[in-house]
């Protein structure tokens, strides 16, 4: 739910007046390689200035009354101070003498410009809010701008991170008179702009400089030693200019060499006044409110939909759906109340008050940012029930790596149906059809969530539907289930009131649920107790114990790269880790910025997802992958997938291991996965947002969008001149710095092998096909071995001793026997080859792995599992 007077999905681009409309449309300006004459655009006038847009006309900027012109070739009127006057009608009369502006209009005037210019460069930006920093407008010392003086960059402003620019035409009325300027006033009007963009975190490129006309005046010669006698005048003449000039955020993102030295001549002839002087980027961080990711999951029409549209407008449901109608993106999922893809709402905390779009001052997830500063932050997402989007399921759990899942059952999900027997309310019946038929949608969830050993609570929906008998029997299940995965269950106890507008927690809800966070926190782990709260999304009934849950559930500390496994498994990991979930397409603007101007654009793309471990800035340069290799496509070109050559030809994977002879012949022969071409590309973060909030930095557990550029590949390139494809399930990495010294690549894996605690993993058969989600990863696998006994193998499978000697692992294995190995404990070990795409896959990350779904089945019986070994 967003506002449209807060974000612009396609805002006024930033396009030259003096070029064409079908040359100037989304393009940045290009840099001329010489001044130019008027002649050379064919044109003698610039349409009119816009009212609204990023493109502003000023016939000057200088901070002083203008000198009087006794003639100028481009209009009627000779300049005054701050607009043309009448032209002398006496061309020898001596002009009169200008008196210097005093100090506080001076500043006065820059404050005005400074204001206009942030106000311009804010319309080129999609998101419209408004700052709450202070401007920091610069303090001039004396009356002259010091061309040769540089300029320090300040901070960018907040907002303007996402700013394609602002576009000054000087020299040029606002009906698009091209008036001029003199080569000193041009100057010194280039460096008041460079100030007024330096004071935003904005940097200056004059675009181009156009000569339109000549001018003369009047002014003294050398004075005379005779105080009393008039001096001397004589007549000046120079040629009027214009220049084009784009102003765009400083995002550390270019070396261009006209920010290397104060005062460089330019092709114009003019200096390159108050140039800034390189700076580091500041970095102002990012959004520093801690936050808290929640997937809500449960079976098709649990009511999951209809509670977070309550949760995140305020708005109570009318027993139709109403309240969830903003979270619906597809108009199937309107007509068929069935939920088939992941909605995603932001809601505040700050000081028990509710910050939902129910709030006044709300009208987008910009607003909640700035709202619950200080206070707390729950990203919630939404997903499908029905087993026919069992992959949004798992997207939900396994994607965005929730911090908390809420598991939502329906009150009356135990009713019996007309026909009998079937444990799914006539509702769901009525949506699977023939699917309901033996399916325990509740159970399945319900294990499922468990096994994932997250951190989880429970929502009873629909009480005002539900009989008493019906509640007692869910809470039974749920009771049952719980304890039997050894956990502890905490009834919160709803009160009967009707909560319309809830605008605040209610205070008691508030104390019943710190108290069981404080018995979680006690407790020293996250998953020893499952609050469960009954609701009514009709009624308002436990929404504010559930507005109370969100606010006060603890968060996991910070992730690090060694959370999974130590040193001794995994030794080499990236400096920073970022899963992708989704893709977008990167508008060719921000592309041009991230170029600069007078070169070509870049290939992008926005990717979001969320951080790993680690930290991302914009400017940081990463790799991105794993793509398919060249390689592999060229050889795959024109062949049916299934003829196309395995993953598993790659590295040390071995499509089919079936002695350890055949495992030494592979390993003699294997290429070093760093050497495969085209497998990760180069590229640099451009723009950042979290959770929708425009900012510098991305930190370690936080989610967001980021917009990427793709460095040039060579032109023998096959992939020279396209966007390479970036797909869900592949990462953003930062080499640590002994891959950078060694030259060494992240390693994708073409297989890998997990171990599941479940002792049903052993009736697997081998060569089976299965679907597997990791991280971002969801792919097709064929199952290479089952082993019963951990490593030690059995007979007709591979010998231990083979796999250690071919992987040269025994060592570090038996050095980490103990506490901390992932393989404790464990009822079999499965291995698994990728049918279609190498994946990066990080040691000791948790696996699913899924036989799919049938006639009696929800699809959703699955085996947990880490894995402990990688196939390259």
């Amino acid at each position: 739910m967003a506002s449209v007077f807060t974000y612009d999905p396609n805002p006024p681009p930033v396009s030259s007046p003096w070029l064409a409309p079908e040359d100037a449309t989304g393009q940045a300006p290009k840099r001329p390689p010489a001044p130019g004459l008027l002649s050379d655009y064919g044109v003698t006038k610039l349409q009119a200035e816009p009212q609204q847009g990023p493109t502003e006309y000023k016939l000057h900027l200088l901070l002083r009354p203008r000198r009087v012109y006794t003639s100028m070739s481009t209009t009627d009127q000779a300049g005054g101070s701050q607009q043309a006057g009448p032209r002398e009608k006496n061309p020898t009369k001596p002009a009169p003498a200008i008196p210097a502006a005093s100090s506080q209009p001076r500043h006065e005037r820059l404050q005005h410009l400074t204001t206009q210019l942030l106000w311009r460069l804010q319309q080129s930006s999609p998101y419209h809010a408004s700052s709450s920093k202070e401007l920091a407008i610069p303090r001039l010392p004396d009356d002259n701008v010091d061309v040769n003086s540089p300029v320090k960059l300040e901070a960018l402003v907040p907002g303007l991170e996402e700013s394609r620019g602002a576009l000054y035409e000087i020299g040029v009325s606002d009906d698009g008179t091209l008036v001029g300027l003199t080569k000193d006033e041009m100057s010194e009007s280039i460096a008041t702009l460079r100030v007024m963009a330096a004071s935003l975190g904005c940097t200056v490129d004059v675009v181009r400089m156009v000569i339109v006309g000549e001018c003369e005046w009047v002014e003294s010669a050398e004075p005379i030693d005779n105080p009393a006698s008039t001096p001397a005048r004589e007549a000046k003449y120079g040629k009027l200019w214009v220049a084009e000039a784009l102003v765009t955020p400083n995002l550390g993102l270019r070396n261009d060499s006209q920010y290397e030295q104060s005062g460089s001549e330019d092709s114009t002839g003019l200096k390159a006044a108050n140039t800034p002087e390189p700076v580091a980027v500041p970095s102002r961080g990012s959004s520093m409110t801690p936050q808290l990711r929640v997937t809500l999951t449960g079976p098709t029409t649990s009511g999951k939909s209809s509670l977070l549209g309550t949760l995140s407008s305020g708005t109570l449901d009318n027993g139709r759906g109403k309240s969830r109608l903003s979270l619906l993106k597809h108009r199937h999922e309107l007509v068929s109340g069935v939920t088939s893809s992941i909605a995603q709402e932001l809601i505040g905390y700050k000081d028990q008050a509710i910050l939902n779009f129910s709030h006044g001052n709300i009208e987008s997830w910009i607003d909640i940012h700035d709202c619950a500063e200080n206070g707390k932050l729950v990203f919630v997402s939404d997903s499908g029930g029905h087993p026919r989007y069992r992959r949004t399921v798992l997207r939900g759990l396994m994607n965005w790596a929730p911090h908390w899942s809420i598991l939502c059952i329906a009150a009356d999900a135990t009713e019996e149906s007309s026909s009998g027997g079937v444990e799914a309310t006539p509702s769901a019946q009525d949506v699977l059809g023939a699917a309901a038929a033996g399916v325990d949608l509740v159970k399945a969830h319900l294990t499922l969530s468990l096994k994932l050993d997250v951190p989880m609570a429970i929502v009873i929906t629909k009480l005002d539907l539900a009989s008493k008998l019906s509640v007692q029997k869910t809470l039974v299940k749920v009771l049952t289930a719980i304890k039997e995965a050894g956990r502890i269950p905490k009834i919160l106890q709803p009160d009967q009131r009707q909560h319309d507008e809830l605008k605040h927690i209610p205070q008691e809800d508030h104390a019943k649920v710190q108290a069981i966070v404080n018995s979680i926190t006690e407790s020293g782990s996250l998953t020893s107790y499952v609050p469960i709260v009954l609701t009514s999304a009709v009624k308002g009934t436990g929404i504010g114990l559930v507005h109370a849950l969100l606010e006060s559930l603890p968060l996991p500390p910070p992730p690090t790269s060694r959370d999974y496994v130590g040193m001794a498994l995994n030794p080499e990991q990236p400096k920073c880790l970022f899963h992708i979930d989704d893709t977008f397409s990167l508008p060719s603007s921000y592309r041009a910025l991230a170029s600069g101007p007078g070169r070509q654009a870049d290939q992008g793309v926005v990717v979001s997802g969320h951080v790993r471990f680690g930290s991302l800035s914009v400017g940081d340069k990463l790799v991105i992958g794993p793509f398919q290799p060249e390689d592999e496509e060229s050889r795959g070109l024109g062949l049916a997938m299934e003829d196309r050559p395995s993953p598993g030809s790659y590295g040390l994977s071995i499509s089919h291991p079936s002695s350890a002879e055949l495992a030494r012949i592979a390993m003699k022969n294997a290429v070093s996965a760093s050497a495969i071409a085209g497998e990760w590309h180069k590229a640099q973060i451009v723009s950042i947002r979290n959770l929708r909030l425009p900012v510098r930095t991305l930190e370690a557990g936080q989610a967001g969008s980021i917009g990427l550029v793709f460095e040039p590949v060579a032109d023998n390139s096959a992939c020279a001149g396209e966007t390479p494809r970036v797909r869900r399930g592949m990462v953003l990495a930062i080499p640590s710095t002994h891959m950078l010294d060694t030259g060494l690549s992240l390693q994708a894996a073409s297989g890998f092998t997990a171990s599941f605690a479940d002792p049903g993993i052993r009736r697997l058969t081998v060569g089976s096909f299965v679907n597997v989600y990791v991280a971002s990863v969801r792919a097709a696998a064929r199952i290479l071995r089952v082993s019963r006994h951990g490593r030690g193998g059995e007979p007709g499978m591979m010998a231990t001793d083979d796999i250690d000697d071919i992987f040269s692992l025994s060592g570090e294995i038996e050095d980490t026997e103990g506490s901390d190995s992932p393989g404790n404990g464990e009822a079999g070990e499965v291995s698994l080859e990728l049918l279609h795409n190498r994946e990066w896959i990080e040691m000791g990350s948790k696996v699913i792995l899924l036989e799919g779904g049938s006639q009696d089945r929800s699809g959703l019986e699955g085996y947990v599992g880490k894995v402990v070994e990688i196939v390259d």
